[in-house]
């Protein structure tokens, strides 16, 4: 009998998740560096943080990230992490922080978002309101360029099957760098930002959801993990039918919204890890992530 594949749990600790919504969320840097290696111990393997201004760019938005990162690597040098995208004006200010953090302390992983949908919530009347979220296909390319310089493996966050169509014509024209990861993004009954349910995004959270994705990554060899947003991943099939699959499990405070409980993302990891056991396979570490993924080595930078 084959050994079970270990599962990358990925802990997103607080995305723009604000202290109204959940009281637990960490913002401040001391409070980042509490909670990450409190995911860690939970068994998280790799994390992803915002600094508490997505508006900062450049060299003021390495400085906040950099004011929880050094002490966590310090402490933890082999912990897996990365950045969000800054809300720059252009594609060159919204990348602009990722090479300075790439230059200064270990980053081996990216971020980009390969495609464009509308997120809000609903109105007083129930109907959508909200924005649009764009990234046109030539912003797409810078950031998988740089990453590709960088040697940084490509989150790639899949808000609609459209987003994840275009990630495999560029794994087909061999141009998807080593270490990308498909980040399975459903949308939950509150969406990303409504506190109130009626409007979301993407593919619900159910089984026939995600076989359809599936379907699109078979035989692509990417690995790929699932979330949900704007309510609770295990409270759904996806999350165990992702685990018999080969999948892996993405959760935390940026994504997770239920009125009716406010849990920490130690909470949540733990909660996972537990589900990860009763399907009977192991938790991946950090070593093994890198594996998994397929990360670059720094050194090839």
């Amino acid at each position: 009998m084959s050994t079970p594949a270990p599962v990358v749990l990925e802990a997103a600790i607080n995305g723009e998740t604000r202290p109204e919504k959940n009281p637990n969320v960490p913002r401040t840097p001391d409070e980042i560096i509490a909670d990450v290696i409190r995911c860690l111990d939970a068994g998280a393997s790799l994390i992803h943080a915002h600094s508490d201004d997505i508006r900062r760019t450049g060299r003021a938005a390495a400085n906040a990230y950099l004011a929880a990162w050094n002490p966590i690597l310090e402490a933890r040098p082999d912990t897996l992490w990365y950045p969000t995208l800054a809300a720059g004006g252009d594609i060159a200010e919204t990348l602009s922080h990722l090479e300075i953090l790439a230059r200064e302390i270990p980053l081996r992983i990216g971020v980009v978002d390969p495609g464009s949908t509308n997120l809000g919530g609903p109105d007083e009347e129930g109907l959508p309101v909200g924005l649009v979220y764009a990234n046109p296909y030539e912003d797409i390319r810078a950031g998988l360029a740089l990453c590709e310089r960088l040697a940084l493996g490509p989150s790639l966050a899949i808000y609609e099957p459209g987003f994840l169509r275009t990630t495999l014509a560029f794994h087909r024209a061999g141009r998807l760098p080593p270490g990308s990861m498909v980040k399975l993004y459903f949308g939950g009954d509150f969406g990303i930002f409504a506190t109130r349910p009626g409007v979301s995004f993407g593919l619900p959270p159910t089984e026939n959801a995600l076989a359809a994705y599936l379907d699109l990554l078979e035989g692509t060899g990417l690995p790929w993990s699932v979330s949900v947003w704007g309510g609770d991943l295990l409270a759904t099939p996806i999350a165990r039918m992702a685990l018999e699959r080969g999948g892996h499990l993405h959760v935390g405070l940026e994504e997770h919204f239920d009125p009716d409980r406010q849990p920490t993302n130690e909470a949540l990891v733990g909660e996972a890890a537990d589900l990860v056991a009763a399907v009977g396979r192991p938790l991946a570490n950090a070593e093994e992530t890198v594996r998994i993924l397929g990360l670059p080595s720094p050194e090839s930078v």
